[in-house]
């Protein structure tokens, strides 16, 4: 608003340097963009994090499956695991022996770690496994692909901001820096003279 109110109070203002109001220009035309250009930018990249995101959601519901192992044993504690003074209340989980029948029908056995306080022989729990048997990951859920699409979207608008408003800087730098080098030409022309050795001083 500032820029728009100084163009139109500039129009016919005999102080009014033309390097004054071209600042007033790239300042205007900086803030159009940051208004249009940004919130466009972060709409698209958004809209293409949540397509891709979306996607990936639907194809690791499809190749994972959540199936039910039984457990053989409880197994001892690894040395690279985290020491138990020092672990989270997330950290509640067993590495156990199990056994679990894949999707494909297949018998499956191996350690695992088991979301069980304590741990008993029989004892079920749920694990992710692909359609093989083997353990994967939980898969991605919708809302929490939404919500990176959203934050991805949000930091590319932030990001094309910044570099809107970095150009609107440099602009302005490299005209302040012409603006002194012309000062400075125009001062060794017509600057005062007193002192120089050879003007008669």
């Amino acid at each position: 608003m500032r820029a728009i109110s100084g163009l139109w109070r500039w129009r016919r203002n005999p102080l009014c340097r033309a390097t004054d109001l071209a600042e007033a220009w790239v300042a205007l035309a900086a803030l159009v963009l940051i208004l249009l250009a940004a919130p466009m930018a972060g709409f698209l990249v958004g809209g293409a994090a949540q397509d891709a995101l979306q996607r990936s959601v639907r194809e690791q519901h499809e190749a994972r499956h959540l199936v039910t192992a039984t457990v053989v044993r409880k197994l001892d504690r690894s040395p690279l695991d985290a020491d138990p003074e020092t672990s989270t209340g997330r950290d509640l989980r067993t590495r156990v022996l199990a056994d679990w029948t894949a999707p494909d029908g297949t018998a499956q056995h191996g350690s695992v770690l088991a979301s069980l306080k304590d741990p008993q022989q029989g004892d079920e729990f749920r694990i992710w496994t692909d359609r093989q048997g083997r353990m994967v990951a939980r898969p991605l859920d919708s809302a929490t692909a939404s919500t990176h699409a959203v934050l991805a979207g949000f930091g590319a608008a932030l990001v094309a901001g910044g570099l809107i408003e970095g150009g609107r800087r440099l602009i302005v730098w490299r005209m302040v820096r012409r603006r002194y080098a012309r000062w400075d030409q125009a001062w060794d022309k017509a600057g005062p003279d007193w002192g120089r050795t050879g003007t008669g001083s």
